[in-house]
C-alpha cells in the first residue's frame, strides 16, 4: 500500500531562528500517529538545524528543496547531493516549477539530480506539472508525461520505487483559476497509468503521487479524498504551523 505524504515546501523564507520555531511548533502539533508521513522542505541554510530541533521525533522528514546535478568541483553556490545528505536531511524536492522556470532546469538536467540524489540515498520528491498556456491548448496530460519519461525512466523499477511524485498545475497557482479536485484526480490517473506503461500496475500503484496546487485546510480534504492523490506539497500554508498540521490532518 503506498504511503501517503504531506511535504511542506518553505521556498526561500523565514530566518534560520523563525525556521527552527515553525518546525518546533510542527512537532509540538503532532504527534507521530498522523496517517501521512511529514515532510519539512526548507532552505539549505536551515537543515541541520531544523534536524536537531526535530530530533527525529514523530517520525517527520526533513528534505532541501534542490540539489546540483554535479558530484563536487568548482560550482561556487551549488550544494551536492552528498552535502544535503551529510545535513541529515531525509528527501530533496526536485524540479519544483519554480526551478524550472527561474533557472531553466530541463528535463535532462533533473535526470542527473534524481540520479545524484538516489546516490545517496534521498528520495526524490520529483516536481512535474503545465504552464497556463498548455493547459489552455489541452496538451496537458503529453506535457507532464514527457517530464517524467525523459526525467524517470532510465531508473532501474529498484530505484523508480524510491521516487515521490507531485503534481503542480502551474496555471492554478497565482493565476486566479482553481484546479478542482475532479482536474487533479484526472491528471494523478493519468500518470498513474503511465507510469504503469514503463513499470508495471504494481510499481505504479505503489507511487505516491502528491498534489502540489495550493492545497490549504480549506480545500485539503476533497482533495485527498481523491483514490489518486496521495498528499500534498503545500506551499504557504506550511509557513503556519496551524494550517499545516491542519492539511496533514485532512485524510
Amino acid at each position: 500500500m503506498r504511503k501517503k505524504i504531506v511535504a511542506g515546501n518553505w521556498k526561500m523564507n523565514t530566518s534560520l531562528e523563525e525556521g527552527k520555531a515553525l518546525a518546533a511548533d510542527v512537532l509540538a502539533k503532532t504527534t507521530g500517529s498522523e496517517e501521512a508521513q511529514i515532510v519539512l522542505g526548507v532552505p539549505a541554510t536551515h537543515i541541520t538545524a531544523v534536524v536537531e530541533t526535530l530530533g527525529g521525533k514523530n517520525g517527520i522528514g526533513v528534505a532541501a528543496q534542490n540539489c546540483s546535478d554535479k558530484v563536487s568541483g568548482a560550482y561556487t553556490g551549488e550544494i551536492s547531493a552528498s552535502m544535503v545528505k551529510s545535513t541529515g536531511a531525509n528527501y530533496v524536492i526536485l524540479g519544483h516549477s519554480e526551478r524550472r522556470e527561474y533557472f531553466s532546469e530541463s528535463n535532462e538536467e533533473l535526470a542527473e539530480k534524481v540520479n545524484q540524489a538516489l546516490a545517496n540515498d534521498l528520495i526524490p520528491i520529483f516536481c512535474c506539472g503545465e504552464p497556463l498556456e498548455v493547459r489552455e491548448a489541452g496538451d496537458m496530460y503529453p506535457f507532464v508525461k514527457e517530464q517524467l519519461t525523459e526525467s524517470l525512466f532510465h531508473l532501474s523499477a529498484e530505484d523508480f520505487s524510491k521516487i515521490v511524485i507531485a503534481y503542480e498545475p502551474i496555471w492554478a497557482i497565482g493565476t486566479g483559476k482553481t484546479a478542482t479536485s475532479e482536474q487533479a484526480q484526472e491528471m494523478h490517473a493519468e500518470l498513474r497509468a503511465h507510469l504503469a506503461s514503463k513499470y508495471g500496475q504494481e510499481a505504479a500503484d505503489n507511487c505516491s503521487i502528491l498534489y502540489g496546487g495550493s492545497a490549504k485546510p480549506a480545500n485539503a480534504p476533497e482533495l485527498f479524498a481523491c483514490p489518486d492523490v496521495d498528499g500534498g506539497l503545500i506551499g504557504g500554508a506550511s509557513l503556519k504551523a496551524e494550517d499545516f498540521v491542519a492539511v496533514v490532518t485532512s485524510f
